[in-house]
């Protein structure tokens, strides 16, 4: 860490200091380097001498990919979810406050239906619609996207 500092601050001070305005000199770069290098020979020491610690790099590196796969089908399902709260909500009162365009959507939806920040709000102005059938569309679209994201 100390020396990940000394390279990011105290090198820059330095080079402003001394009025370098093009950097480091070659030399001073082939020492960085070496500096690097032996930063990652310690690393490799580490796992050498704590297998348990490579087992676990390896185990994360294995579940990477089922992660990230969730999280593109959490995505999709957002997008989809505020294509159909935009339509929806077009032309009412809930729309105009919450539903404008789909990104816009897509932040209500995160921001009141996953984090659950004010999640009333939108609930309430869902049902609070002038037409019944069309507010409570609305909030059970919402809250099935809400029970369906945080599973």
């Amino acid at each position: 860490v100390v020396l990940m500092v000394f390279e990011t601050w105290v090198m820059m001070i330095v080079y402003v200091a001394i009025g370098s305005s093009s950097g480091p000199d070659m030399g001073m770069i082939r020492m960085l380097r070496l500096l690097r290098l032996s930063r990652m020979a310690r690393m490799a020491r580490l796992l050498r001498n704590l297998p348990e610690l490579l087992m676990l790099i390896k185990g994360i590196k294995a579940a990477l990919r089922s992660v990230s796969f969730t999280l593109a089908l959490l995505v999709l399902l957002l997008y989809v979810f505020a294509v159909a709260m935009q339509m929806l909500a077009k032309d009412t009162k809930t729309g105009d406050d919450f539903f404008t365009t789909v990104p816009h959507s897509a932040n209500i939806l995160v921001t009141f239906g996953l984090i659950g920040d004010n999640l009333g709000d939108v609930a309430w102005s869902c049902v609070g619609e002038k037409s019944w059938g069309q507010g409570v569309a609305l909030w059970l679209v919402f809250f099935f996207f809400v029970f369906l994201a945080q599973m």
